[in-house]
C-alpha cells in the first residue's frame, strides 16, 4: 500500500460526540463547505466483514482483488480479533450536491460510499464516478478516513488520506487536503465537543435539494437588481434573498405536488401579512395566481407593477376572512395572524392548505404564554402552532428553510386527517379547541397583541368576527417606540443634566477610575480634557426624578434606551454610564482597545451638531476636520438620506 497521510487533532470528547460530529459532515456537508448545497444519504446497512466485501464489490463494480488496497486502509488502525465479528460495520452512500452553476443544465451530483467502523470508531469516504460509458470508477486517489482514537488517556481526532500524492481537488466536491485538515478537522472537533442534538430538522428535508439549488440560483440572478432599488430602511440583501429563498422553496414544493397529482395548473395563493410584498411579486411572476394582504401599504408596492396584486386592509379571523377558491394560504412572519392561519385554511375549504413561518410569539388573542421550561421558547412555540394545525385536522409537516433568519422553521399543512364527509365533526373539534384555549386564559386578550385602541375599553365585535374574541390586528400606523417620539427639548434636557453630573465627577469621585486607567490625554490644544466619571443606571434614575422616569417608561424603552440612543454623548457598559471620548474610537478609555466600528466614509456629511463643541466646558477634543459632527452652524450640512419609513 502507498504511504498514507495522517493529521491528528486533540479533542476532549467521547465516542458519542465523534459520531454526532461526523453525522453533521455526512448529512449536512454544506455547513462546512459553503460551495455545496447539501447531500442525500441512503439508509445505513449493518454488515459483517464478508458482507462488506460483497457490498463494496457491487457498489463499485470492482473486483475483490482490486479492492485489496481499500480493505487494508479500512483495517490499518485496528488490531482486534473481535473486530471481525458480525455487525461491526455500517455502509451507506451519499449524493453530494454542489451549488448550481447557471452555465450548466441542471445540477451535477457526485456520489460517495460511506463506511462506518463501529468498533474502530472511524468513517471512510470512497468517492465513485461514472465514465462516459456508464462504467463506475472508484477514485482511490480521493479516499480519506476520519478516525477517533485514544492515545495516553487523550482522545485524538485524525484525518487520513490513502493516496495523498495523487490527491485531486476541484475545490468543491473534492476539497483540497489542506482544507480537510485545516478547516474540516477543527470544525469536527468543535462539533464533537458540543455534541448537542438540534431541536429542529435538517434544512430542506421535504423537497429535492438539487431542484432547489438550481432554481434558487436562477431566481437569485433574476431578482438581484431589487437590491439596488430597495426603498425600505431594512437591509435589502437580507430581505430580497430571504424572500427569493422562501419563493424557491414554495415553487419546488408546489411543483412536486403537481407532479404527484398529475396536475398542470399552478396553485393559487394568498399571503396574509405580506409586508413588503416581494414574495407575492416573485410567486406571481413565476406563474402562480395570487395576492398579498397587509394592514399597511409599503412604498415598494408601487414598484411591482399592476400584475402584482397587493391589498391594504386588516385581517380579522372571521367568516368574512375566508378564501374558498384559494389553494394555499401563506404566513411569512405573520405575527398575530400566525396561529389563525391553519384555522382560516381549514375553514376556507377542504382543499385549502397552508404554509407558515412562525416568528413572534402570539396566541389566538394575545401574547403566547410559555408552558414548558424544558424547551427553548422558539421550540415550544413551533410545537404550539403544530398543535393548532393538528386540532384543525391537518397532517402537519415541519421543515427548516435556508434563509438569513434565526426564525426559519416552517410548518406545512398539505393533507387532512379526516375525510371530506367528516367536515362537520372536524369543525366541532376546531371550535372546541379554540374556545378551550380562550376559556383557560392562554388565548385570551389579557396580553393583547398591540397597544390599546384609542378611547380604551373593549370594543364590541363586528359582524363575522366571532372567532377571535380579543384579537386585535396591528394598527394601520406603526407607533413610534423606544423614546423616538419624545420631544427633542425633553431629550436634550435629560442628556444635559446627566452629562453635567458625570463631568462633575471628574474630581474626587473620578480619581478611583483614573487610577485604574491611563492618564486622560490632552485635547487638541494640549489641555487636559475632562472625561468625567461614571454613574450606575440606578444613580442616574435617582438624579432625574419620578416624573421624568414615568415619561420615559411610557415610551417602551426607559432610561437606558434614551442613554443608548444618545450615542454621541454617552457610553453605557456594565450597567454604568460614562461620557463618550471620541479620541479613542468613542470608547472613552484610551488604554483599552477601541470597539469594532464601521469606518467613517471619507467626506461624510456633518448633518448634526457636535454636542461637545456646544456644551462641554473644554469643547470637543477633536479638530473640526476629524470630528464627524458639525462644529457650529456654519459647519452644518443638509442630510442626503431619505426619511425613515416603516419597517417591512
Amino acid at each position: 500500500m502507498l504511504k498514507s497521510l495522517e493529521v491528528n487533532f486533540e479533542v476532549k470528547c467521547r465516542p458519542e460526540g465523534f459520531w454526532s460530529a461526523t453525522e453533521v459532515w455526512i448529512k449536512k456537508p454544506h455547513v462546512a463547505n459553503k460551495r455545496l448545497c447539501g447531500a442525500k444519504v441512503t439508509e445505513y446497512t449493518d454488515v459483517d466483514t464478508d458482507k462488506l466485501r460483497h457490498s463494496l464489490t457491487l457498489l463499485t463494480e470492482t473486483s475483490d482483488q482490486e479492492l485489496a488496497e481499500v480493505y487494508s486502509f479500512l483495517h490499518v488502525h485496528t488490531a482486534n480479533d473481535g473486530h471481525e465479528s458480525a455487525r461491526s460495520w455500517c455502509i451507506s452512500s451519499r449524493t453530494i450536491i454542489p451549488k448550481a452553476d447557471l452555465n450548466c443544465e441542471g445540477v451535477n451530483v457526485y456520489r460517495e460510499i460511506i463506511i462506518k467502523d463501529l468498533i474502530g470508531q472511524a468513517v471512510t469516504f470512497l468517492p465513485v464516478e461514472e465514465d462516459s460509458n456508464g462504467q463506475v470508477i472508484l477514485r482511490k486517489s480521493n479516499i480519506y478516513q476520519i478516525h477517533l482514537k485514544l492515545k495516553t488517556d487523550e482522545w485524538v481526532l485524525s484525518l487520513c488520506s490513502m493516496r495523498p500524492d495523487e490527491w485531486h481537488s476541484d475545490g468543491v466536491t473534492y476539497p483540497k487536503l489542506s482544507w480537510l485538515t485545516a478547516e474540516l478537522l477543527p470544525k469536527l472537533a468543535r462539533w464533537a465537543m458540543e455534541s448537542k442534538a438540534s431541536e429542529f430538522k435538517s434544512t430542506l428535508s421535504l423537497i429535492p435539494i438539487e431542484k432547489y439549488s438550481f432554481l434558487y440560483q436562477q431566481l437569485k440572478n433574476k431578482y438581484k437588481e431589487m437590491v439596488k432599488v430597495w426603498p425600505e430602511v431594512t437591509d435589502p440583501e437580507k430581505f430580497v434573498f430571504e424572500d427569493v429563498a422562501i419563493a424557491t422553496y414554495l415553487l419546488v414544493l408546489w411543483g412536486e405536488d403537481r407532479a404527484e397529482k398529475g396536475a398542470t395548473s399552478k396553485q393559487s395563493f394568498v399571503d396574509l401579512g405580506c409586508g413588503n410584498g416581494l414574495l407575492v411579486h416573485i410567486l406571481t411572476n413565476e406563474g402562480h395566481p395570487g395576492k398579498g394582504i397587509d394592514v399597511r401599504k409599503r412604498k415598494i408596492w408601487s414598484m411591482y407593477g399592476s400584475s402584482t396584486h397587493l391589498e391594504e386592509k386588516a385581517i380579522t379571523p372571521s367568516s368574512c376572512s375566508l378564501f374558498p377558491e384559494t389553494d394555499w394560504l401563506i404566513g411569512n412572519h405573520s405575527d398575530e395572524l400566525t396561529p389563525w392561519i391553519p384555522v382560516i385554511a381549514a375553514r376556507s375549504s377542504y382543499a385549502c392548505r397552508y404554509f407558515v413561518i412562525p416568528c413572534c410569539f402570539f396566541d389566538f388573542g394575545g401574547k403566547y404564554q410559555r408552558r414548558c421550561c424544558k424547551k427553548s421558547q422558539y421550540r415550544e412555540y413551533i410545537d404550539f402552532i403544530s398543535e393548532v394545525s393538528t386540532a384543525c385536522g391537518f397532517q402537519t409537516d415541519e421543515d427548516c428553510l435556508r434563509i438569513p433568519s434565526t426564525k426559519r422553521v416552517c410548518l406545512i399543512g398539505r393533507n387532512r386527517t379526516y375525510e371530506r364527509s367528516e367536515e362537520g365533526l372536524a369543525e366541532a373539534r376546531r371550535a372546541d379547541y379554540i374556545r378551550g384555549r380562550q376559556a383557560s386564559g392562554r388565548g385570551s386578550p389579557e396580553h393583547p397583541a398591540g397597544p390599546p385602541r384609542q378611547g380604551g375599553g373593549q370594543e364590541s365585535p363586528e359582524p363575522g368576527s366571532e372567532w377571535g374574541t380579543g384579537f386585535r390586528p396591528r394598527e394601520k400606523t406603526e407607533p413610534v417606540r423606544n423614546c423616538g417620539a419624545l420631544p427633542r427639548c425633553f431629550v436634550e434636557d435629560v442628556v444635559l443634566k446627566v452629562a453635567t453630573a458625570l463631568l462633575g465627577l471628574s474630581g474626587e469621585a473620578g480619581k478611583e477610575e483614573k487610577e485604574e486607567e491611563e492618564k486622560t490625554p490632552s485635547d487638541k490644544d494640549g489641555k487636559e480634557w475632562n472625561a468625567g466619571g461614571s454613574l450606575s443606571i440606578r444613580e442616574v434614575a435617582d438624579l432625574l426624578g419620578p416624573s421624568t422616569l414615568q415619561a420615559l417608561k411610557r415610551e417602551c424603552g426607559g432610561l437606558q434606551t434614551l442613554l443608548r440612543n444618545s450615542h454621541q454623548v454617552f457610553r453605557v457598559e456594565g450597567g454604568r454610564v460614562h461620557v463618550r471620548d471620541w479620541r479613542s474610537g468613542g470608547s472613552g478609555q484610551v488604554a483599552r482597545a477601541a470597539p469594532k466600528r464601521k469606518p467613517e466614509t471619507a467626506g461624510a456629511r456633518k448633518t448634526r451638531l457636535c454636542w461637545f463643541h456646544t456644551h462641554h466646558p473644554h469643547g470637543c477634543p477633536l479638530t473640526t476636520e476629524d470630528c464627524t459632527f458639525a462644529h457650529g452652524d456654519e459647519d452644518l450640512q443638509h442630510s442626503t438620506r431619505p426619511p425613515k419609513k416603516f419597517r417591512n
